[in-house]
């Protein structure tokens, strides 16, 4: 990651923790003054946010150190931790507001000045929803996780505050008091769903599971930039750390190349790879010498050596390109 890249991301974090304290500061002032667990639905969630959202500029912090001798790949994992430890907050958060509600819901309490809580609920999701999409929007720009599952976080927390508006105005104009032990039930089952569905995501990056549109994309630039002696490519493995991708791939050319042309056409394939990929990318490509297999799909055309006559040329596909083959 350059120093740029994140220094920005640290500047959008930081403007998104600051609001986030605000809006946790309106939130319990409403708890407070109208008792009501609906609200404190709220309220919880934003304690949430305000501490995933330290912990997500402290990651986007160390994310943006360079690599070193005992960090070869970087530091960019750390924002996926980071996103790990959001859901594992939201899912508690969650499963308090649900224990809460149902609490309530047996023993339910006076609730005061709902007209004033609805209208900060109301503001405040409004502001949630113009951090996310801030948030999304400069995460993608600069390929940053951790702020794309943060504004993912602030969005849901609109979502659901719309629902938990309409129900506190149908308890403002009922009065029908467990109304707002439901909603918190409810909304309560949302945030656990949003919890678990970030760490579903954060988990599969950890372990490095295979990211189909990342290689969809690889295969689309390889095809469109395809070199008559790319004979194969193959081995394909596709790493990323944060915003930093690693690449790694064989390219099989020419048996009778020297070592100048090979390098020459390996470094075409690099440039291919690093248009799609404009980030901090990192590529390693290994030349593998054609066997006579590979004849009836050649491309080149005047070729000393073929053994067999050339029949179709053979489309690189996502498969194709991540076979695993030895030599």
């Amino acid at each position: 990651m350059n120093s740029e890249s994140g220094r920005v991301k640290q500047r959008i974090q930081t403007i998104v923790v600051i609001c986030g304290v605000f809006l946790l500061i309106g939130k319990f002032t409403a708890y407070y003054l109208t008792n009501s667990v609906g609200i404190l639905t709220d309220a919880m969630e934003s304690i949430v946010n305000v501490v995933a959202g330290l912990i997500s500029l402290y990651a986007i912090h160390l994310a943006a150190k360079p690599k070193d001798k005992d960090h070869p790949f970087g530091h960019g994992k750390i924002e996926l931790i980071s996103a790990s430890i959001e859901g594992i907050l939201i899912f508690g958060a969650g499963a308090v507001i649900i224990y809460e509600g149902i609490s309530r819901l047996f023993t339910p309490s006076v609730i005061e000045k709902l007209d004033f809580g609805i209208i900060v609920v109301a503001a405040a999701g409004l502001v949630n929803y113009i951090l996310g999409w801030y948030s999304i929007r400069q995460g993608k720009k600069y390929d940053s996780i951790a702020l794309i599952s943060g504004g993912k976080h602030l969005q849901s927390d609109t979502y659901s505050t719309i629902g938990l508006v309409i129900g506190l105005l149908v308890l403002y104009f009922t009065g029908l008091v467990w109304i707002d032990s439901a909603l918190a039930i409810i909304f309560g089952g949302i945030i656990v769903y949003t919890g678990i569905n970030i760490l579903r995501k954060t988990i599969t990056n950890l372990i490095d599971t295979a990211d189909s549109a990342t290689l969809g994309k690889i295969t689309e630039a390889i095809n469109e930039n395809r070199k008559d002696d790319w004979i194969d490519i193959h081995n394909l493995k596709v790493l990323k750390y944060g915003s930093d991708y690693f690449i790694d791939c064989d390219l099989t050319l020419p048996w009778y190349y020297n070592i100048n042309e090979g390098h020459t056409r390996c470094e075409d394939l690099r440039m291919c790879l690093i248009q799609a990929f404009p980030q901090d990318t990192v590529i390693s490509i290994h030349s593998d010498s054609c066997l006579e297999k590979y004849c009836t799909s050649c491309l080149v055309k005047e070729c000393p050596f073929r053994k067999e006559a050339f029949v179709k040329q053979v489309k690189f596909s996502t498969d194709k390109l991540i076979t695993v083959e030895e030599g």
